[in-house]
């Protein structure tokens, strides 16, 4: 076997995860007459991608959207909703001051948060998201925490009890987080080393801000992670519905609606 055939599985798998991640869900029907091979071969592409978190097979087909159990791929949450999320980073920019320490957890949207935090300084960020560590080290004006732990790549972030010792050893004036599901009184997560992180956060901050886009609202997942009370502010976008809106309210939630 040449180098070039040798190359060709994993040059279509790479293919077929932007394909997914760009489309949502498609069948495997469909890939395989995409691709030109076999359904057992795409099958096979798609074992793979499955056991790398890229994406989520089902019966027929394969996903990269989030469900009540399963959290999506990091690269389909820097898709997803990104119009919105830089109107909540907009928003929650107001919060921050020079002088200030903030804890960022690992979402897409205080990513988007912590793009336009370069010119408030000094400043001091802890967070345990590769891509914002990645993102902040060119900063000299930002005094940069990562938070260590056991590096999971379907998050590109580092949790686990070494990322909760971490937490608990510092603590700082906010906390921004985003989480997968807001529905009647709580906040929910697919996955619980993702929830106990959060907790952890939310332990360690003096205020504790959400920032949930109108597409996770009235939502839930498998885990329960906080009460909407527990968070000094909810941010959300200009589309959520009067009814969304109302469910934040009549639970006791501190909302504010970011345009």
């Amino acid at each position: 076997m040449t180098t070039d055939e040798r190359s060709r599985p994993a040059q279509r798998q790479s293919e077929i995860a932007e394909h997914v991640l760009a489309h949502g869900s498609v069948s495997a029907a469909d890939l395989a007459e995409m691709f030109h091979v076999s359904l057992m071969t795409i099958h096979r592409d798609l074992d793979e991608l499955e056991r790398q978190g890229v994406v989520r097979k089902f019966r027929g087909g394969v996903s990269s959207q989030p469900s009540s159990v399963f959290e999506s791929n990091v690269a389909y949450r820097m898709r997803a909703a990104h119009q919105e999320k830089q109107a909540l980073a907009r928003h929650a920019r107001d919060l921050v001051e020079p002088g200030m320490a903030i804890m960022l957890d690992d979402s897409t949207t205080t990513l988007e948060l912590a793009r336009l935090l370069t010119d408030i300084t000094p400043l001091t960020v802890v967070t345990n998201f590769l891509e914002t560590i990645k993102l902040l080290t060119t900063n000299p004006g930002i005094r940069l925490i990562s938070l260590g732990g056991e590096y999971y790549p379907t998050h590109d972030s580092f949790l686990g009890v070494p990322c909760i010792e971490a937490i608990e050893s510092v603590r700082v004036d906010v906390l921004f987080a985003s989480t997968s599901a807001v529905s009647g009184e709580y906040a929910y997560h697919q996955e619980q080393e993702i929830v106990l992180v959060k907790r952890a956060m939310m332990r360690s901050a003096q205020r504790s801000v959400l920032m949930v886009d109108h597409t996770k609202l009235r939502r839930v997942a498998l885990h329960r992670h906080a009460h909407v009370t527990d968070f000094d502010r909810i941010i959300t976008d200009d589309q959520a519905t009067e009814a969304e809106l109302a469910d934040l309210a009549e639970h006791g939630a501190r909302y504010e609606v970011a345009s």
